[in-house]
């Protein structure tokens, strides 16, 4: 079970629920934030009497029965979707969004373009990366602080909110100072250092699916930001590695719907890397709308023959411009389809 205290509650009150809690035979695990305290209780015992006591205790908001070992991210501890706003813009809500851009930060010139194109046909955010883990130690890996500057000259100059990589639980703090969105790399997802630390980050988080990761592998890790103080988090399907060579991974969209059932958190797609193919990302777009996706994450460049990263992959801006026109017709009936889930839930 999971014991939320209401914010700021006292020491006195928080110890007497741990002591309560270990009266009814449970082990007690505590995450303690800047404001509020959370307590999660495992083992076997009276459940029942055991949350009508816990509810009843000074300092208490909310305890609730949980059997799925991801707790908080899961739909047992909160049925409706979780809303998370960025720059005017919600993600799990009544609002299908597109973040687009290029893989890589190459420059000014580069990225500016890039900020103009994506904005000009109706993307939300502006992607980029700033920092590049590569297979290759010899290939581009990115301009650092640099690149997050140049981020945040397109964010100015466009509107455009900005999602980038973050690699390093010791770069949080820099690149929240440019970023709207962390990523987390599909590389990174059990980078436990690293989730802690953007759990006690105020920004918000989109994490990648590894590439060889579950799907409860994925919700334990988005368990770990969200445990520690951070409930504003994403989750990205960007196709995992199977014995499959047509494509550069293979995209798992049975795995939008199933995380639908089992997690309250948003959900996005990344048709780029899911595909490997600029000639396939339109299709597997479409049917990310189609499946009940939250959002894209899709890459744009300018010039993608010229791109030092991802450049088979990345649309060009007509590319672009003509996938998003034909996601219309999809996004209207996603749309209708949202409108008609909330108002089931308000009921």
């Amino acid at each position: 079970m999971i014991v939320s205290m209401r914010l700021h509650a006292t020491k006195e009150e928080v110890d007497a629920v741990r002591r309560r809690i270990e009266e009814f035979g449970y082990k007690v695990h505590s995450i303690e934030g800047e404001e509020r305290v959370v307590i999660g209780a495992v083992g076997i015992g009276d459940v029942t009497q055991c949350l009508e006591s816990l509810e009843a205790m000074p300092g208490v908001e909310k305890a609730v029965r949980i059997s799925a070992p991801y707790k908080f991210v899961s739909r047992e501890f909160r049925p409706a979707k979780t809303e998370i706003r960025v720059r005017g813009v919600t993600f799990g809500g009544e609002e299908f969004i597109v973040m687009a851009g290029p893989c890589s930060v190459e420059g000014e010139r580069q990225i500016l373009e890039a900020a103009e194109i994506v904005a000009r046909e109706g993307a939300k955010f502006l992607r980029g990366g700033a920092f590049k883990p590569r297979t290759s130690p010899y290939d581009f890996q990115g301009l650092a602080l640099e690149g997050l500057k140049l981020l945040d000259k397109a964010r100015q100059a466009t509107g455009l909110g900005i999602i980038t990589e973050v690699m390093s639980d010791g770069d949080v703090e820099m690149v929240a100072e440019y970023a709207d969105i962390l990523q987390i790399g599909a590389r990174n997802m059990q980078n436990f250092a690293l989730l802690k630390a953007l759990g006690k980050c105020r920004r918000p988080v989109l994490l990648k699916r590894g590439m060889s990761s579950t799907i409860k592998e994925l919700l334990m890790s988005a368990e770990y930001i969200v445990a520690h103080g951070n409930p504003q988090v994403m989750l990205c399907e960007r196709g995992i590695r199977t014995f499959e060579t047509a494509t550069r991974n293979t995209c798992d969209l049975a795995a939008i719907a199933a995380l639908d059932e089992l997690t309250h958190l948003p959900l996005i797609l990344d048709p780029s890397h899911a595909t490997g193919k600029r000639s396939l990302v339109p299709a597997v777009a479409r049917a990310g709308v189609a499946i009940g996706a939250d959002g894209l994450l899709v890459e744009v460049h300018p010039a993608p023959e010229k791109a030092m990263s991802d450049g088979a992959q990345s649309l060009d801006p007509k590319q672009f411009a003509a996938m998003m026109r034909d996601l219309q017709p999809y996004i209207e009936l996603w749309k209708a389809q949202r409108a008609r889930r909330l108002a089931a839930q308000a009921m």
